[in-house]
């Protein structure tokens, strides 16, 4: 049975959170209603996601939004390195990180666009994952020993400096990688983020942003590889896993409160984009 990891019993209170682990056994599959970084260090082992399962080594890093889920088996001796980031911050003060391309790849666009259900999986350097996991590891220590007012300034720069050893250490760096985020494109993703729910029409969306609703479409999926709808499904599939995971609501009124007044549409795309159903998700991630 799945379960659901939460921020709000993980984080100390800051939009960071991280963790070193030495594995020899496996971690059972589970879920998170936060963005999570898994940079694989040495040793052995398989990594499942809902895109199946495959072997991971020194140089992997994963990438799950929220609501995505995961699981690690036949370790052997398998360090991983997790930097977590809030999605409510990922939202809010650290959307700024969008601007900048590479992570905007990283973060966004490769674990978002169409298939891979919430799952962003790339190869960095041997030598980067190292440095990226030792950062990671100094993060850890922060957190632990940081006073009550805590430093926010330290571990927001752990973070990012995560962040840029990855980017900078991809084998295979993205084509869009160097692409400016289109104005249009940033009014667009903020508009869709801070209402999902409302019933939005591409013609809207272009009006707002006075763009031909066929050019902001192209500039959409120049950026992030979806759609501007397409952007807006994936929005809706994270917070509906989130309610699924954290209330008591009926997945019927789940898909109601995320914009699919349909239940039956709602638990399509859902699956589509989460892998599972809304209810196999909801039993696989109660404790």
């Amino acid at each position: 049975m799945r379960t659901t990891l939460h921020e709000s019993q993980l984080f100390l209170g800051g939009p960071v959170w991280g963790g070193v682990h030495r594995l020899d056994a496996g971690v059972e599959p589970h879920a998170h209603d936060f963005l999570e970084i898994a940079v694989v260090g040495t040793g052995a082992g398989r990594h499942t996601t809902s895109q199946g399962d495959r072997p991971v080594g020194r140089g992997d890093v994963v990438v799950l939004r929220p609501g995505a889920w995961h699981a690690f088996r036949q370790c052997s001796d398998l360090v991983v390195a997790n930097c977590c980031v809030s999605a409510q911050s990922l939202r809010t003060e650290l959307s700024a990180l969008q601007q900048i391309p590479l992570l905007r790849e990283l973060l966004w666009t490769a674990p978002v666009a169409r298939g891979p259900h919430g799952v962003g999986t790339m190869q960095v350097e041997p030598e980067a994952a190292d440095e990226a996991i030792g950062e990671i590891t100094q993060l850890t220590h922060d957190l632990d020993n940081r006073p009550a007012a805590g430093k926010p300034g330290r571990v927001l720069g752990r973070l990012v400096t995560v962040l840029g050893i990855l980017a900078d250490g991809r084998v295979d760096k993205p084509a869009s990688a160097g692409q400016v985020v289109h104005p249009a494109v940033a009014a667009t993703v903020a508009r869709l983020d801070a209402t999902p729910a409302e019933a939005w029409r591409l013609d809207d969306l272009a009006e707002a942003v006075n763009l031909d609703p066929a050019y902001l479409s192209r500039l959409f999926r120049r950026h992030t590889g979806l759609s501007p709808l397409g952007f807006l499904a994936r929005l809706r599939a994270e917070r509906a896993a989130t309610l699924l995971a954290h209330s008591d609501l009926p997945a019927a009124r789940v898909g109601a409160a995320v914009g699919w007044d349909d239940p039956t549409y709602f638990a399509r795309r859902f699956r589509s984009l989460v892998g599972s159903t809304p209810t196999q998700y909801r039993t696989r991630t109660r404790p």
